[in-house]
């Protein structure tokens, strides 16, 4: 993790973009009641040391022929614990793959992807993760539905309600 510290404009700031992503630097500054260049530095401050990330779509990816949605848990082999990122990145570089979760535990990490099939999730599987002489083990899952964890700016004013387990 990185030692930025960050003041309460800097909190609002990834709050307000945390609830829009779209939000333009006029209507953030507007939102924040502060200027359009307050707004700007603050933002490309927190861009340049790694706290704010690109903003994605959220694609429903039914929509574009993959129905598919899986979490595939692996779990590596003793002697290539070593290697455990490398794999992850390697994997994580794969079209299909959405998400990889590292964890503490009985596996080492889970994977979240999409595929268009049955078939194709199944082949994924074992020429893409379980052929790695690395693995030691997969474990599939297929998921029915995905809902994201948004809720938490409609249920909180901010990251300091989260903090303390505020409002609900």
């Amino acid at each position: 993790m990185n030692n930025v510290r960050l003041d309460a404009l800097d909190e609002r700031i990834l709050w307000e973009l945390r609830k829009d992503a779209d939000l333009t630097n006029a209507a953030l500054a507007q939102r924040l009641h502060v200027s359009p260049s307050t707004t700007l530095v603050r933002v490309r401050a927190l861009r340049a040391a790694g706290v704010l990330g690109a903003a994605h779509a959220d694609v429903d990816y039914r929509s574009v022929g993959l129905p598919l949605q899986a979490i595939v848990a692996v779990r590596l082999r003793a002697q290539a614990r070593a290697g455990l990122r490398s794999y992850a990145q390697k994997v994580a570089a794969l079209p299909q793959v959405l998400s990889i979760y590292f964890l503490a535990g009985q596996d080492d990490f889970l994977v979240h992807l999409v595929t268009a099939s049955t078939d194709q999730l199944r082949d994924f599987v074992a020429e893409e993760l379980s052929a790695d002489p690395a693995v030691a083990s997969t474990h599939t899952q297929i998921v029915f539905e995905h809902l994201r964890g948004v809720d938490q700016v409609q249920r909180a004013d901010s990251f300091e309600d989260i903090r303390s387990d505020g409002p609900r």
